[in-house]
């Protein structure tokens, strides 16, 4: 038994993310408490800057608007940003001889000081402030690696997925979800290609995969692709659209089924002929364009040495180049794989994608020894 997941970005360890929450917490305490903190700061910084003018720079209030539009509620930080004020103003009369040093850094941070208070009150409409934003992306990305892991499969069986974000983006708009049955004797895994890629499509896979995990192993398999595009037409997004595939294999027999709606079909490998084969199956349109559509599924069968392949467009497509030509590209590193074994295919085919790092990619590979 085999089960490799490797995913995009790099996983925040349970330390650094307990770490990140406290500092985050004592920064955050009471906002009158780290407003007087502030003011106080800047009263002592501008009596260091009245007496020492030329080893003092001005600018040296700009780390304080930081930490207070980073870490205050707009109300606060608005306090703290006059008070910085006229203490400016105060330092700047006592010393008003060195008029045009002193005009020129008054400018510079009073620029600063407006774009941060921009950002302050941007970052308080979303709700989020301090690390709370890092948090949630980092929280964000984990949830859809979790629903991707492969469960644990009993011997003979193997399998592993690959995803890959553009160019290196720690969301991606590919995703991989899995479900092994109560009884362990089927296991479904759909690959998932949602539109955009990256960062603007992290929010939209979160949706989706939730989708898909709560719909597999829940209902029949012939009604899942049914019922992920009507959650995407309620969904009402601009770009809505996705493709997926989705195979259901039955572990004790290894028949399965597979159907695609809008996605590039499966390869099949026979380890009678020991040759890789496209599947000719029938395919539906793409999840989130029309109501009501049917998604035919075809039937095969896995022997022993068989191996089933599903991947998204990313891993074939490229705009300058025919789509052919990236299929055998995909067929050719799959055709290595084969003297060697399958394990770690997945990556080394989604490794050798004729996209490259111009679009998200995403491989599955399912094989029975």
């Amino acid at each position: 038994m085999t089960i490799r997941a490797r995913r995009f970005g790099r996983r925040r360890s349970p330390r650094r993310h307990r770490l990140s929450g406290r500092f985050s917490g004592i920064v955050q305490g009471s906002p009158l408490v780290d407003s007087l903190v502030l003011i106080l700061v800047s009263a002592g910084l501008a009596l260091v800057i009245v007496r020492w003018p030329d080893q003092v720079p001005w600018t040296s209030f700009i780390p304080l608007l930081v930490l207070g539009g980073l870490f205050l509620p707009p109300r606060w930080f608005v306090l703290v940003l006059l008070a910085t004020a006229g203490l400016l103003t105060c330092a700047a009369w006592f010393l008003r001889g060195d008029a045009p040093l002193l005009s020129g850094s008054i400018v510079v941070t009073v620029l600063v000081a407006a774009i941060i208070t921009v950002l302050a009150f941007s970052r308080a409409r979303l709700g989020v402030q301090g690390t709370l934003a890092e948090s949630m992306l980092v929280d964000l990305r984990d949830q859809i690696r979790v629903q991707g892991e492969l469960p644990a499969l009993p011997g003979p069986w193997h399998a592993e997925v690959d995803v890959e974000s553009a160019y290196g983006a720690p969301f991606s708009g590919d995703f991989a979800v899995a479900k092994l049955s109560d009884t362990g004797d089927q296991l479904e895994i759909a690959l998932v290609d949602i539109s955009g890629k990256g960062l603007e499509a992290g929010t939209r896979a979160l949706l989706l995969s939730g989708a898909f995990g709560s719909l597999l192993g829940a209902i029949a398999s012939d009604s899942l692709l049914g019922a992920a595009n009507s959650y995407l037409l309620r969904q009402n997004w601009d770009e809505g659209f996705a493709t997926a595939i989705h195979v259901a294999l039955e572990l004790d027999t290894g028949r399965f089924s597979v159907g695609g709606a809008g996605h590039p079909p499966a390869v099949k490998f026979w380890a009678g002929s020991g040759q890789w084969q496209v599947l000719n199956a029938q395919n539906g349109p793409l999840l989130g364009v029309l109501r009501g559509p049917d998604f035919p599924r075809s039937q095969g069968q896995l022997c022993r040495g068989d191996a089933l392949l599903l991947y998204t467009d990313g891993v074939i497509e490229t705009r300058n180049r025919d789509l052919t030509v990236g299929i055998d590209r995909m067929l050719g590193a799959a055709e290595r794989l084969v003297p060697q074994g399958f394990s770690g295919g997945a990556s080394r085919i989604c490794a050798a994608s004729l996209a490259g790092q111009t679009d998200d990619r995403a491989v599955v590979l399912i094989w029975r020894s």
